[in-house]
């Protein structure tokens, strides 16, 4: 039997083209199966559920202000509710000369209008007043503390 002779421009192409072949191949390989793509995919997968997580959490926040403020409106009309009950029983059990009256609640027109007795309201003070000139302020160093006499003139005590 004979043999078949290649020659060596054949098997030099052939070994080219199965060298180039193959690190192609092997190059696809490694970008799919290399640590970095891996990295990456868990990264996109870790910031989806990062980004699902968030937006489950607006939702959370969004339903709890709103049931918030459907809790605060029912009791704003139940405060309402418990004191036209005792506005009306004060105006029955005081025969309409209570400090509360229906009337005056009824007759509002103005909802806006500030009564006559409450425009002279003053603002709390940070401070304690004075009740004389003569008298050591809240802000002074001296305010609240007894000082001892020893005897000495004020002249002769250290100063320091």
């Amino acid at each position: 039997m004979e043999s078949p002779e290649y020659s060596f421009q054949v098997l030099l192409s052939f070994g080219i083209a199965l060298a180039v072949g193959g690190l192609f191949i092997g190059w696809i390989a490694g970008k799919r199966f290399s640590g970095n793509a891996q990295k990456q995919r868990d990264l996109t997968l870790r910031l989806d559920q990062v980004l699902q997580d968030k937006k489950a959490y607006e939702d959370d926040v969004v339903e709890h202000f709103t049931e918030t403020a459907k809790l605060l409106n029912t009791l704003t009309e139940s405060y309402r509710e418990v004191h036209n009950h005792l506005a009306k029983g004060a105006d029955g059990l005081c025969q309409g000369k209570g400090p509360v009256s229906l009337e005056h609640i009824r007759n509002s027109q103005d909802s806006s209008q500030i009564p006559g007795n409450l425009t002279h309201i003053q603002p709390p003070l940070d401070y304690a007043p004075k009740t004389s000139p003569d008298e050591k302020g809240m802000l002074n160093e001296e305010f609240g503390l007894e000082r001892e006499e020893t005897g000495e003139p004020e002249t002769t005590k250290k100063t320091g």
